[in-house]
């Protein structure tokens, strides 16, 4: 399979799935290796951005999936007819965070790192895609373990969990003040009005 046929197979595929597919199901419907897959998909993402094309290819965690370009959110909105969802409140970004940093986590870790009973933001959660059950923890009553899956990466336009930011250093005095900083200038930016 020449180089010109394999992109525009992967373009095809990807656009029919409308989904993420892995690298390793391409390469082998494909016929080629996963790093040809992934040097075929490095192509066709520069192709699209050169291009001003209005999908992009995103890499997400082994997988690959063609999506609508940011740029042309509003226009797709409108030809749609679809809310934008609703901004996810300070209880579930605290609940989503809890999550990619530690999971996978049970319902009750999260309420012990909280404070309070998180059952309604994990099914909210849960409900978005945002994270989703990843197995069962082997103890009594086999509690649901939570990870973030392909819409969290889509979402927060990451390839990976390894792009999250560093937490600092809870363990000393420094830590804990750098880190009650940060999330005081992030409840100031909620706070601040916004601008339309």
């Amino acid at each position: 399979m020449e180089a010109l046929e394999r992109k525009a197979a992967l373009e095809a595929i990807l656009f029919a799935a409308g989904e993420p597919v892995a690298a390793s199901r391409l390469a082998l419907v494909l016929g080629v290796t996963e790093a040809e897959v992934d040097a075929a998909a490095e192509e066709l993402r520069r192709d699209c951005q050169r291009a001003g094309r209005g999908v992009r290819l995103q890499h997400l965690d082994r997988k690959w999936q063609l999506c609508s370009a940011p740029d042309y959110a509003q226009y797709i909105t409108r030809a749609l007819e679809t809310r934008r969802p609703p901004r996810l409140s300070a209880a579930a970004l605290e609940v989503l965070a809890i999550v990619a940093y530690f999971q996978p986590v049970t319902r009750a870790y999260i309420d012990a790192v909280r404070g309070v009973d998180s059952a309604y933001t994990v099914g909210l959660l849960t409900e978005r895609g945002l994270i989703e059950p990843v197995g069962k923890l082997d103890a009594p009553g086999r509690p649901t373990l939570y990870g973030t899956g392909d819409a969290f990466l889509r979402t927060m336009d990451l390839r990976s969990l390894d792009e999250l930011p560093e937490l600092p250093d809870t363990g000393t005095d420094e830590g804990i003040i750098a880190l009650q900083n940060k999330i005081d200038a992030l409840r100031s930016a909620e706070q601040a009005p916004q601008e339309t």
